[in-house]
């Protein structure tokens, strides 16, 4: 207990510290991570009247006017695939009540300058206001230049100037204000693309700092501060694909738990190394093919990159807004095998309610080895197939097979890692049945998730995995199965408690208690670039020994930087 209690005082200070450097980022300014969402906004206080002075314009007025021109631009750019309508009088919803709509009219059915909706309507179920009007006439304006820049200056005639030259007269205010936010997003535009990082890539990025520590009675293990920093860049050449780049970097180190069991790693402590040294860790090619999305990676792949986890709300890629271990991010049967390969979803177009699909996969974790018994298909594979079904909104459900080769000394859930020391989950009996040969696994799973609200979610899993081993008498099965209810938004937007129990892969033939895995985190959304994560992992006989073990107790206090 004096143990307990000097390690809590320990960790007090660093928790407060890194709570006070969260805190002052708190007003930070928000980065939307999505180009097609970045919005520039432009305040102009003053307009030009008819005879060419400034007046001021009222504060809210601007803002309401800036939003009208925003949908209308917005509407203007989105109606490319849809065919124009010409005449004003298709506006059901224009209301020829004065005489300038009778002249637009006129005009633009001589020259089609104004596009409409197929379905004769425009803004809703009201009149167009002054300055939507005014964009159409500056629309007509634009296209009478074009004509007489074109040199078909005949199409224009004296009583159409005399016309427009009214309109500009009455409309003048508008048509300044509307230039006037149009040259100004034209120098932000022109500053952006000059300044701009690439036309084809955006950066994603996420930063953890994570203290942990184990509380449990047999520990040997001191109060660590690690960290993890990812960045993505994700480019698209056409719209639909994505290709990622990931550079990584981290120096987290596992902790130290009996008889060497994996059991204790948490999302974070997946790195190229424990050296903050940088190396590209991911690098993938998602796009589509008909009514398919097809996934290749080159290095750095795993199943749950294209497949189904099944898992909502814990599962975060890896990342560090979803649970803490790897064990609650998904089932272990997608820890198995990973690297280079080729993935594929298959999406069956089911009626009604159910929307069945097929997900396929080959992965090798040796396939930049060129020696004998490496390589893309003589080493270290893992092939899966999955059937997904989607029961509405609301059920969702998976049944998966992997097949996996391991060769002699290879963890069974490496993620691909082909290391002869490291699994990611899991006992060290479950992971090296074989005891130092090689083996062939055949494994099986299933996995169910119910979302009966939009603020409750419960989800579970099942493995079950048969290893054959080519040597005498290492054959052996593992199992394991947990389930997890998640409560997203609780007690704020953005925030998210998770509890998930089961036990950890183990080797059934071991003997000994089974390792059970207890975990329990509340994400708290700082803002929407930054969470805080306090969580504790409760490991029952952690190493799944014959000797009774005293129980881990891993206190963690996670903050993540999204960017």
């Amino acid at each position: 207990m004096s143990d307990l209690l000097w390690k809590t005082l320990v960790l007090s200070p660093v928790v407060l510290g890194v709570t006070v450097l969260c805190s002052s980022r708190a007003m930070a300014a928000k980065i939307l991570d999505s180009a097609e969402d970045t919005k520039a906004e432009v305040i102009l206080t003053k307009a030009p009247t008819a005879s060419g002075q400034l007046v001021a314009q009222a504060k809210t007025d601007e803002n309401n006017v800036l939003e009208q021109v925003k949908r209308y631009s917005s509407e203007a750019n989105n109606q490319n695939s849809l065919s124009q309508v010409t005449s004003v009088s298709q506006f059901s919803d224009v209301q020829p009540t004065d005489w300038a709509f009778q002249a637009l009219q006129s005009l633009v059915e001589r020259y089609g300058c104004i596009a409409g909706y197929p379905n004769g309507t425009y803004r809703g179920n009201r009149a167009l206001t002054r300055y939507e009007f005014a964009a159409g006439l500056n629309a007509c304006l634009d296209r009478v230049n074009e004509l007489i820049a074109t040199a078909t200056a005949d199409l224009v005639t004296k009583q159409d100037l005399a016309t427009l030259q009214r309109l500009q007269e009455e409309f003048s205010a508008e048509l300044a204000t509307l230039r006037g936010r149009v040259d100004s997003l034209e120098a932000r535009t022109a500053e952006l693309e000059a300044n701009q990082f690439s036309t084809t890539t955006k950066l994603v990025g996420e930063a953890i700092f994570a203290v942990t520590d184990n509380f449990g009675g047999d520990d040997d293990n001191n109060t660590v501060f690690q960290d993890r920093v990812r960045l993505d860049l994700q480019t698209s050449f056409t719209g639909k694909d994505t290709l990622h780049t990931r550079i990584a970097a981290g120096n987290a180190v596992g902790l130290t738990l009996p008889n060497a069991t994996f059991e204790g790693t948490q999302t974070f402590n997946l790195a190229p190394n424990t050296t903050n040294s940088a190396a590209i860790d991911w690098l993938s090619y998602y796009f589509p093919f008909g009514n398919s999305q097809v996934y290749i990676a080159a290095t750095g792949g795993i199943h749950s990159d294209y497949v189904p986890t099944v898992n909502p709300y814990f599962e975060d890629f890896d990342g560090g807004n979803g649970a803490l271990s790897t064990f609650a991010s998904e089932s272990p049967i997608y820890r198995i095998g990973g690297g280079a390969g080729i993935g594929v979803n298959l999406g069956f177009g089911g009626s009604g309610i159910f929307k069945p699909s097929l997900t396929l996969g080959y992965f090798a974790s040796e396939a930049n080895n060129p020696i004998g018994g490496s390589g893309l298909f003589e080493g270290n594979y893992a092939a899966l197939g999955q059937l997904n079904l989607n029961v509405g909104d609301r059920i969702t459900l998976a049944a998966t097979y992997v097949h996996g080769y391991h060769g002699g000394g290879t963890a069974l859930f490496d993620a691909g890692s082909a290391s002869t020391t490291t699994g990611v989950v899991g006992t060290l009996q479950a992971n090296f049945v074989a005891a130092g040969n090689a083996y062939a696994s055949n494994s099986y799973g299933v996995e169910a998730a119910f979302k009966p609200s939009d603020k409750l979610s419960i989800s579970g899993f099942v493995l079950y995995s048969d290893i054959t081993g080519f040597g005498a008498g290492d054959d052996g099965e593992v199992w394991s199965y947990g389930a997890g209810v998640s409560l997203p938004d609780f007690g704020k937007k953005g925030n998210l408690l998770g509890i998930f129990a089961g036990a950890q892969p183990y080797l059934g033939s071991a003997g000994g208690d089974r390792p059970y895995h207890i975990e329990g985190f509340y994400r708290y959304r700082v803002t929407d670039n930054i969470s805080i994560t306090p969580g504790v992992i409760w490991l029952t006989n952690a190493g799944q020994s014959a000797i009774d073990n005293e129980d881990a107790v891993i206190g963690t206090l996670r903050t993540t930087f999204n960017f």
